[in-house]
């Protein structure tokens, strides 16, 4: 035992056999500390909400209950609604994603903290930090009751999400760009507009194509849970399908919203490599 570590043991009136807890916690402390309290945590909060072994084997065989219960999928009984839902969610994903990302590219400009005056900044960073606090599915509550039911509060929704995150994230693109180009641009006598067009833009439009893609993708997903809450899409069907317990039709939405999904990630990284 070193001088260091058995002085810490009796400075702090620990036994010296405790010497070996006192240099962990010495060397490296800090880690060592976070780790055993975020296992304390895990611990105490696993015990809080009742989660033990024989309820999770128990859940697995439930589970595997269900799962046997879906197959075979049926897409002939229902399929005209499936694919009137699924073309639905589809349009509900497209248009907010337009309307998101044509709200967040202004925002994001304002909001970049290279390119405008913080009184200006403040208040757009307010409106995306805003749009980004809750979860899609409160937003389309709050919708729903305001509008009515039905794709329009879908919309209205998911172009909130949309400027939340892309918002965010369009800023975090500008602020991080080179300003050598912008000085260069300046220089020349080039208005405000001409100083986005020629010194932003260029340095950032494939990271935002990247972003808007992602944000569409996302939208997709989205789309296919808000008719739950009876903001239409394939949700809503979904829905019906479980309270009638009839699985095989569950999984056949299931089997399409997963297909949709994949589509769209072809089409999103074909897109993408126009723009590298």
């Amino acid at each position: 035992m070193d001088a260091l570590t058995r002085r810490a043991a009796g400075d702090a009136g620990y036994p010296v056999a405790w010497s070996g807890w006192v240099r962990w916690l010495l060397e490296g402390y800090g880690n060592r500390i976070a780790w055993v309290l975020v296992t304390l945590y895990v611990v105490y909060a696993s015990s809080t909400l009742g989660f033990t072994p024989a309820r999770f084997f128990a859940g697995l065989g439930h589970g595997k209950v269900f799962v046997l219960r879906l197959f075979p999928p049926d897409f002939t009984s229902q399929w005209a609604d499936i694919q009137h839902d699924m073309l639905e969610s589809l349009e509900i994903a497209v248009l907010a994603s337009v309307f998101g990302i044509a709200a967040s590219l202004p925002l994001g400009l304002l909001a970049a903290r290279n390119l405008m005056p913080a009184w200006v900044t403040w208040p757009a960073r307010l409106v995306i930090s805003v749009s980004r606090s809750f979860h899609p599915v409160i937003v389309g509550i709050l919708f729903v009751k305001a509008i009515g039911f039905g794709p329009l509060a879908g919309v209205m929704t998911l172009a909130v999400a949309s400027v939340g995150f892309i918002g965010k994230l369009f800023t975090e693109a500008i602020e991080e760009i080179s300003l050598r180009q912008v000085e260069a641009v300046r220089a020349t006598g080039a208005s405000f507009p001409n100083v986005l067009i020629f010194g932003v833009f260029p340095q950032v439009t494939p990271r935002f194509v990247g972003f808007s893609l992602y944000q569409l993708d996302s939208n997709l997903r989205n789309s296919t849970i808000l008719g739950i809450v009876g903001a239409g899409g394939i949700g809503g069907t979904l829905l019906a399908a479980f309270q009638r317990f009839d699985y095989a039709i569950v999984c056949a939405i299931v089997l399409v919203m997963i297909a949709m999904i994949m589509v769209g990630e072809v089409v999103s990284e074909q897109v993408r490599k126009l723009f590298q």
